[in-house]
């Protein structure tokens, strides 16, 4: 069978571990040549990296704060610096922080927001320029979370931020449709990587969590890698301002979408 993304070039923003890790291995074997962006992990983004080109793919390895507007930019000059164009930008980096309402300093949700919603606005951003420089098309794919809607108490900073995503990608995929640049989210529920590896340590969350999962299971980070390589191809290019709920189920039992 063709590769889906034969003579794509991507960036993954947080691609050394866990969810990030698996869309770039799986884009590189759909034939991408990718970025792999990291901010404070450089041996697991080579790993990735390594993993990759003894696949037979392409990929480097780039250290940026997606918080920072300068080192987005020189992430996105670095794909056209490697690989000469930028096609598919994965805003996957995120980070959580959880602690009652109540009891949430400003400088928490200064940083969480600023990971989980400034970074994908820069890199939704910077992308876009490059983009549009070339003539188009374009596709950006924004990792958020179910809880882009729905609540999760002791985590405000992470769901409010998620939340603006949301909206961030309705909005902006309206205005660069023109472009042929599309713009959609994916939101995980719960996933199997290091940001959940904590419930596996507490039997009784655990079992609370499957519970409102209606397979009964947590997700698998080559699951969600899946459906952002579709994302990603040329079978989704009529696809844009969306967002693909990828949870076992969570959201609807819960009645809150």
């Amino acid at each position: 069978m063709p590769q889906k993304l034969a003579g794509k070039v991507a960036i993954v923003t947080g691609a050394s571990k866990g969810i990030g890790a698996s869309i770039a291995t799986h884009m590189a074997a759909e034939g991408a040549a990718v970025v792999v962006n990291y901010r404070s992990r450089p041996e697991a983004a080579e790993e990735a990296v390594e993993q990759i080109k003894s696949a037979g793919g392409r990929a480097v390895a780039v250290h940026a704060d997606v918080t920072d507007p300068d080192d987005v930019s020189a992430l996105v000059q670095s794909a056209v610096r490697e690989f000469g164009r930028l096609d598919v930008m994965v805003n996957n980096a995120g980070l959580e922080d959880k602690m009652p309402f109540l009891e949430t300093p400003l400088d928490v949700w200064n940083k969480v927001v600023a990971v989980n919603l400034t970074g994908p606005f820069l890199g939704c951003r910077e992308a876009a320029k490059q983009m549009v420089s070339q003539g188009g098309p374009g596709r950006i794919i924004n990792l958020t979370s179910v809880h882009e809607d729905l609540p999760m108490p002791t985590n405000s900073p992470y769901c409010a931020a998620k939340g603006g995503v949301r909206m961030l990608t309705r909005t902006i995929a309206v205005e660069l449709a023109p472009h042929g640049i599309t713009v959609n989210n994916i939101a995980p529920g719960a996933v199997d990587t290091p940001m959940d590896a904590p419930l596996k340590e507490h039997p009784d969350q655990m079992n609370e969590l499957l519970s409102e999962i209606p397979l009964g299971r947590m997700g698998k980070p080559e699951e969600i890698a899946a459906l952002a390589v579709y994302l990603a191809s040329d079978g989704a290019g009529y696809v844009t301002g969306s967002t693909f709920l990828i949870d076992g189920g969570m959201s609807r039992q819960s009645g809150s979408l």
